[in-house]
């Protein structure tokens, strides 16, 4: 049986470090699964964008897709914007069923990435008991995709980091900047942020230099090419191809 096309759609960037980096975690997903075919698209500012690989995929007799939007969190993008494009794909391209996937977070395997990146930065499980963490992520006005990573900093503060804080790039409060001094108003001895975005671009650059400006100790790379989130990817990808209830054969 033919497997889904899986079409990682993300949002794209002038900032060609954003690109770069999607294409390089779509490979490691290709790696992890080997014949399994894997496009992406973008909604803006890079090529190709999403409904030219669909056009592309009919034309050469695909059946199905699985689009994945490569989000952190359900905000406007994931409930507006890729279901008006699948939409009107749909609408032009009747043979082709498209599925849409859910977003990536909150999951473990997100967790793991960030504490990839935080270890390649320098903090070792024996640094935790006194440093705290800023999880500082692009923002967002939706107040679900505000309360998911409020909710992954409550839970990333029972892992043994002393506190742990959220804090955005845009759009809601604090900003990076603000979450570094606030742990150390409070005493911190240490302080580490982990941006919780996942290519370079304008919002990480703008966590970079926040983090800069208070004094952080540790600033820990975006989430990127990582394993995890290759494999956070297939599990996606798994969950929107197997109804509810069945069995995925290996």
């Amino acid at each position: 049986m033919t497997h889904p096309v899986l079409l990682v759609i993300a949002h794209g960037s002038r900032d060609p470090r954003h690109a770069a980096t999607v294409h390089a975690l779509t490979e490691r997903v290709r790696a992890q699964r080997p014949g399994l075919r894997v496009e992406t698209g973008f909604l803006e500012f890079n090529a190709p964008s999403v409904p030219r690989v669909l056009e592309r995929l009919a034309a050469e007799g695909a059946d199905e897709v699985i689009a994945l939007p490569l989000l952190l969190t359900r905000a406007f993008h994931a409930k507006s914007d890729i279901p008006s494009v699948l939409r009107e794909a749909r609408a032009r391209l009747p043979r082709l069923h498209i599925r849409q996937a859910d977003v990536l977070g909150p999951s473990p395997l997100l967790n793991a990435t960030l504490g990839r990146r935080l270890r390649e930065a320098g903090v070792r499980p024996g640094d935790l008991p006194r440093t705290g963490l800023v999880l500082a992520s692009a923002g967002s006005t939706d107040p679900e995709a505000i309360a998911v990573i409020a909710e992954i900093a409550r839970e990333l503060r029972h892992t043994g980091w002393c506190a742990v804080r959220p804090a955005f790039a845009s759009a809601a409060l604090p900003r990076t900047e603000e979450a570094v001094r606030a742990l150390r108003a409070e005493g911190v001895d240490r302080v580490a942020v982990a941006p919780y975005v996942i290519a370079p671009g304008r919002l990480p650059d703008r966590i970079a230099a926040g983090a800069e400006a208070a004094g952080a100790d540790v600033l820990a790379d975006v989430l990127g090419p990582a394993p995890e989130l290759a494999r956070l990817l297939l599990d996606r990808y798994d969950g929107a191809r197997v109804p509810v209830g069945a069995s995925l054969s290996a």
